[in-house]
């Protein structure tokens, strides 16, 4: 058992929309809860870390990238409960926009994948649909920040 199933408070996580002219960066989960689902990078936030250090080091650490954080997107609660209804997970999600510093995409940390999707394939995907608002949100927030 994970020692962040069946909490007794919250957990932070942050997770980050690096987009790009590809598209979106999107892990493929390598750890409960979700594993195999496909997912934005991200991961907790660690004692002492501002949620922007927390994005920088888990984008790097799941996708290989060095990125720009551009802005706080929207923060929302992962609440999952077992069959017997007692919860298991508990997240606090901070997620943030960002775009490509530099590096090569690549899988690491808890991802098993990580790749490039395009805006128009995330609806396709499967995901949860606050992942999906996420992106979307993230989407229009970047189109209105200069270059």
């Amino acid at each position: 058992m994970s020692p962040r199933e069946y909490p007794d408070r919250p957990f932070v996580g942050v997770g980050v929309v690096i987009l790009g002219p590809e598209g979106v960066v999107m892990i493929q989960r390598g750890q409960p809860p979700r594993k195999g689902s496909w997912s934005l990078p991200g991961g907790a936030q660690e004692l002492g870390e501002t949620v922007n250090q927390a994005a920088i080091r888990e984008a790097y650490e799941e996708t290989g990238l060095n990125i720009e954080v551009l802005g706080l997107v929207d923060v929302v609660d992962s609440i999952r409960a077992d069959d017997d209804g007692t919860i298991q997970f508990h997240y606090t999600l901070v997620d943030v926009t960002a775009r490509v510093a530099d590096g090569t995409l690549s899988a690491g940390g808890d991802a098993m994948n990580a790749k490039w999707v395009p805006l128009n394939e995330i609806s396709t995907m499967g995901l949860w649909s606050e992942t999906v608002r996420i992106i979307e949100l993230a989407a229009e927030m970047t189109a209105a920040i200069p270059d």
